[in-house]
């Protein structure tokens, strides 16, 4: 026998299963995800300062719920953008910024007996007095918080 002998091939069977279709491609809208980010923060800036003025403290969950809100939906209305989680961080921040602010606002509203709308026609250099006033340390570790949860989550969600 001859070592250059190639056995036949067989002939293809008709129940062979078909080829497994290739993965879909991972596709990117950063567009999308930073307006999807935009109204998450918005909508978690809302909830976290009215959450804040309820409990008089801030909650640290409460900032990574923020920040995770914010990646969540820059990362699946996203997709794999490599810019897409420092956007979601920088906009995770300035909702907890917000949140914090708007805190602020419902206290004061509350204790002086008027609108919101009273209190934010005033100004933001009166709202930033008083924040500047009450801020601690651990008023940039939230900020911080919120801002790493936005960041690690739309990575980890990105579609």
């Amino acid at each position: 026998m001859s070592q250059n002998f190639q056995p036949p091939t067989p002939a293809p069977s008709p129940y062979a299963e078909a080829p497994a279709p290739a993965p879909a491609p991972a596709y990117s809208s950063p567009g999308l995800g930073v307006l999807a980010a935009v109204v998450a923060a918005i909508a978690a800036a809302a909830v976290y300062g009215w959450i804040i003025s309820a409990t008089d403290h801030q909650i640290g969950y409460a900032a990574v719920g923020v920040g995770a809100l914010v990646g969540f939906a820059a990362g699946k209305a996203g997709g794999r953008s490599p810019a897409l989680p420092p956007v979601a961080a920088l906009l995770a921040l300035a909702a907890v910024f917000a949140g914090q602010l708007f805190a602020i606002v419902l206290i004061f509203a509350g204790k002086l007996q008027v609108s919101a709308f009273d209190i934010l026609g005033q100004g933001a250099s009166p709202l930033m007095e008083v924040w500047k006033e009450a801020a601690d340390p651990l008023t940039f570790v939230f900020l911080a918080i919120g801002g790493y949860a936005a960041f690690q989550i739309s990575r980890k969600t990105a579609t």
